[in-house]
């Protein structure tokens, strides 16, 4: 069979396309190299989810290859040496299934850095072929098909909204946003309530959150979690218009000789190879990913890898910049019965130096420490000295700590400044479980990254001292982390500077299109996947008025 369109993935970027073309009465294949889940397989079990990583490969068998410089010089180190793993779930509705769902757009001034700051020396900003007005009627859709919770808040650099308010009201939150409103008054910032993509009321059949207090890294089992598996996929996958292939690795793309794409070949869990043919390719396995498989595929036509003709695949890669911080609040700041109120949300952030006149800011997330217990107590094994405490010393440590505070931290998100020595490449020397290059990943941060990073943790500690919190600590780095991925195959209008058009459509391969967080130039100082749903919903209608399929 000939389909009309293969999608290799199935996460923000891949959801999108399939709902959106499905309903179309298109014939959609997607093949995703995890398994198939429901609501009902999933658990709150901890040592399952953050101890053993079950729903990502073992780094023995599949791994990737991190490029770091050390005292002037790049070395290379295999992740299963490690253990820093860049998989974010290989599951039906990839790394979405594991947010924590923290959702806000960027803003009409980060479609275009380079216009409004001019250049950064050392740093590959360029502005969006793409304006805010062209993205903020799919934001808009996100929030009613994904399902978005929140309240609107004014503040000097909230972004446009064509909807008054949130698709649904926000959710229960817990006592602690109250010291924060007050110490943020006190300081006269703006506390901004975060909106979720988290249901706070049922949806079609999805089941409203129930506040286990185990979100971020665990898949939602009431299905309230907006995932691409949840939102966009289960109400389809019943449909004669959809067909997915589990346990299906693609790992090289075929062209023919028009230059289209005409088959992807793949393996199954038993390593044996399969094809597929399809009018259509979208390829949306997540940045780094999305790039491998690209450079894994060159051939005559494309000798640097496919849709590689600028040499610009794997190049400008995107992560997260900034850092974390915590402190310590006690039941002296607040009563117990308040502070151990369990599952309850924080949702507030500081959004006030998004801009500054000098610089690019960002964003600074409050949250409670996730709820894992095992975690939380293998931190208090040792005291301050790093000396191992047994007995009743470590009993009446971790007694206090499950029963008198709670750690409350912060997150900044920075706009990690493309630059060239951030980039996806391919090395032959380092091979999977299935014989296939994995992806070296060099990791070179902008030295703006960090200074950007220790200015806004700074505000966030001014909050946690205004509230009365003790220990602050904060840990701003330029290493990223893996979970927010970007870049690698970004858009824009010349063919010679970009590997893809405004649509996401190769400038090289008529039939091909890239829909993860590839395509983004820059990254804004937000998590990146409420812009990926909503690129990927404009990239949708885009094919379904053209004439490809």
């Amino acid at each position: 069979m000939i389909y009309d369109v293969c999608i290799i993935g199935s996460g923000a970027g891949a959801g999108p396309i399939a709902y959106t073309l499905a309903k179309e009465g298109k014939k959609v294949l997607i093949l995703e190299k995890g398994d198939i889940y429901t609501e009902k397989d999933f658990s709150k079990d901890e040592i399952a989810y953050s101890r053993r990583d079950i729903f990502t490969p073992n780094l023995k068998d599949e791994y990737h290859v991190i490029e770091e410089k050390i005292d002037g010089k790049w070395y290379k180190f295999p992740t299963y040496e490690t253990g820093w793993s860049f998989w974010n779930g290989n599951i039906l509705g990839g790394s979405s299934n594991f947010m924590s769902g923290y959702f806000h757009r960027l803003k009409p001034k980060d479609f275009k850095l380079k216009s409004t700051f001019g250049k950064y020396e050392g740093a590959n900003v360029v502005d969006w072929p793409i304006s805010y007005d062209d993205l903020e009627p799919y934001y808009d859709m996100v929030e009613k098909v994904i399902g978005v919770s929140g309240e609107y808040t004014k503040y000097e650099h909230a972004e446009p909204r064509s909807s008054k308010n949130y698709a649904y009201p926000r959710l229960k939150e817990h006592p602690i946003v109250d010291l924060i409103d007050k110490a943020c008054e006190k300081l006269d910032y703006v506390s901004y309530k975060v909106p979720r993509a988290i249901l706070s009321k049922n949806k079609e059949n999805r089941n409203t959150c129930y506040y286990s207090n185990y979100c971020g890294s665990y898949c939602c089992s009431s299905g309230a979690k907006g995932s691409s598996r949840a939102s966009l996929i289960q109400p389809i996958i019943n449909s004669t218009n959809i067909t997915i292939i589990q346990n299906a690795f693609v790992f090289k793309l075929l062209t023919n000789k028009n230059k289209k794409i005409k088959k992807a070949i793949y393996y199954t869990k038993d390593k044996i190879e399969k094809t597929v043919e399809a009018k259509l390719f979208v390829v949306a396995t997540q940045a780094v990913e999305s790039s491998r498989l690209l450079l894994n595929s060159k051939n005559s036509d494309f000798p640097n890898g496919l849709a590689n003709l600028s040499g610009q695949v794997g190049k400008n890669m995107l992560f997260t910049g900034g850092g974390q911080g915590s402190a310590i609040i006690d039941t002296k700041i607040l009563s117990r019965d308040k502070l151990f109120e369990t599952g309850f949300f924080v949702n507030r952030g500081l959004q006030d130096w998004y801009f500054t006149k000098e610089f690019k800011g960002g964003s600074i997330d409050f949250l409670f420490d996730h709820a894992n217990p095992i975690r939380k107590a293998l931190r208090l094994k040792s005291d301050d000295n790093g000396n191992l405490l047994f007995g009743e010393e470590l009993q009446d440590k971790i007694y206090k700590n499950f029963t008198k505070s709670r750690v409350l931290n912060f997150e900044i998100f920075t706009d990690w400044m493309p630059n060239d020595d951030c980039f996806v490449s391919i090395d032959e020397k380092y091979k999977d479980k299935y014989g296939v290059p994995v992806a070296t990943i060099r990791i070179g941060a902008h030295p703006q990254d960090v200074k950007v990073g220790n200015f806004l943790a700074q505000k966030a500690i001014d909050v946690l001292k205004q509230m009365g919190a003790r220990d602050i600590k904060s840990d701003i780095s330029p290493l990223p982390s893996a979970n927010l991925q970007a870049g690698g195959c970004r858009f824009g209008n010349d063919p010679k500077k970009s590997v893809l058009n405004k649509y996401c459509q190769s400038h090289d391969i008529e039939n091909l299109f890239v829909t993860d967080g590839s395509f983004m130039p820059t990254g804004g100082s937000v998590p990146y996947t409420w812009t990926i749903y909503a690129n990927s919903f404009r990239v949708a209608d885009y094919i379904k008025k053209s004439n490809l399929i």
